[in-house]
């Protein structure tokens, strides 16, 4: 039996290392698309509206496609699934610097948030699967690899702006590369398969309420963190006149925060609770947001951007927590505050973009502070997400699932 424990325990931890490497890709591809936005804006030669128009389109593609992700991983098995998924992610990063136009773009950034969504389900519902088993936190630090893949990212694309280099290579090696890493990475993650006679997941179910308000701390955390990821570069660059490359490392250091907090974060919860550090990262980011509005140098609207990735980090991994406590279906709980918060950051740099139209950046990035502080009033909300007692151990082989098929889940 000890020697059966052993392996089991180096099967998990091989599979938590496989994860964490999937997030880490998964990071790579928004970060690599986030500082190229300013070149394809260009290319395309769309206005900062039309861009955000264009921005909507990946949350209408992640909405539409998410639900589909649970049957996929039933009929398939968890670690096929993820594999054909991450990779059609991976490979559409390619699509929106080659789009000429603005229909072009909202098609080619549908397709990118399709993708992008049913791969967060895939990846994010091993991860639970992982810490279940474990029975310690590990999802902070797994969304700090997602960050550390956007750092990585965001910080070659840093580079290629800076060169002046066409997006269009830039985004198809980055694909190519990407891609093989994914495919490599998938080799190691949990086997889950549903049982013959299981129920396949229903493609739409209604969250519970107890899920819609921890959502709604999801939400406010995600808009800001998706704002500034794919803004910041612009905001910079038209509100501040600088550089494409300086632009650019912007979201490189918003990028940098967001994973040394993610990484330390299942440590600074341990120590102090959820709700604490939710709302001193509350206190935190609406601080950065009254920085970055009222910045009058670059240098100062980049340790804006910071404060609110210092601020905001550990959200999304404490509302997946507490949804999972939450209610007596904690899929259905999860998948519930999964959609809020995932469609959050996805409209969030459209909403973003429809603001400044009317009126400017510094306006949009006022909603953003706003939104921040909700996390002040909010935090108390996710007192659920103590960890509980761990479930029953999975079985040697470790191909049947204990519980019911992944089921959406949150972005990282």
């Amino acid at each position: 039996m000890p020697t059966e424990v052993a392996h089991d325990k180096r099967r998990l931890t091989r599979a938590r290392g496989a994860v964490a490497a999937v997030f880490c890709v998964h990071g790579a591809v928004t970060g690599s698309f986030a500082t190229r936005i300013p070149w394809i804006q260009d290319h395309a030669g769309v206005s900062a509206g039309q861009l955000g128009l264009a921005l909507a389109f990946p949350a209408i593609g992640a909405s539409l496609a998410m639900p589909l992700a649970g049957a996929v991983s039933h009929r398939f098995g968890a670690r096929t699934a993820l594999r054909g998924l991450l990779a059609l992610w991976t490979l559409s990063l390619a699509l929106p610097a080659l789009s000429p136009d603005v229909y072009a773009l909202c098609a080619a950034l549908f397709v990118y948030g399709a993708t992008a969504g049913m791969s967060d389900v895939a990846m994010n519902a091993l991860g639970v699967e992982v810490e279940n088993r474990l029975d310690r936190s590990i999802m902070s630090g797994l969304h700090g690899m997602w960050s550390v893949g956007a750092l990585l990212g965001s910080a070659a694309g840093t580079v290629a702006a800076h060169l002046g280099s066409d997006a269009r290579l830039h985004h198809l090696l980055a694909s190519a590369a990407l891609t093989a890493a994914g495919l490599l990475a998938c080799r190691g993650v949990l086997d889950l398969r549903g049982s013959a006679d299981e129920e396949p997941p229903p493609r739409f179910a209604l969250p519970p309420k107890s899920a819609v308000v921890i959502g709604a701390i999801g939400f406010c955390g995600v808009f800001a963190e998706g704002a500034s990821l794919d803004w910041s570069a612009v905001y910079l660059r038209d509100v501040l006149g600088t550089s494409a490359g300086l632009a650019a490392a912007s979201t490189t250091a918003f990028a940098l925060t967001m994973a040394v907090a993610r990484l330390a974060g299942d440590r600074v919860v341990d120590r102090f609770g959820p709700v604490r550090t939710v709302r001193v990262g509350g206190v935190l980011a609406t601080a950065g947001g009254v920085l970055v509005v009222l910045a009058p140098h670059p240098a100062a609207a980049m340790a804006g951007f910071g404060c609110i990735g210092l601020g905001i980090a550990v959200v999304v991994p404490l509302a997946f927590a507490a949804a999972g406590r939450s209610g007596t279906n904690p899929s259905q709980s999860i998948a519930g505050v999964a959609t809020i918060t995932y469609t959050s950051g996805l409209i969030a740099p459209s909403a973003i973009g429809g603001i400044a139209d009317l009126t400017s950046l510094v306006v949009s990035f006022g909603l953003v502070t706003a939104l921040a502080f909700g996390l002040v009033l909010g935090a108390g909300v996710l007192r659920g997400s103590v960890r509980g007692p761990a479930p029953a151990a999975p079985g040697a082989s470790g191909t049947q699932s204990p519980a019911p098929a992944p089921a959406p889940d949150l972005p990282a």
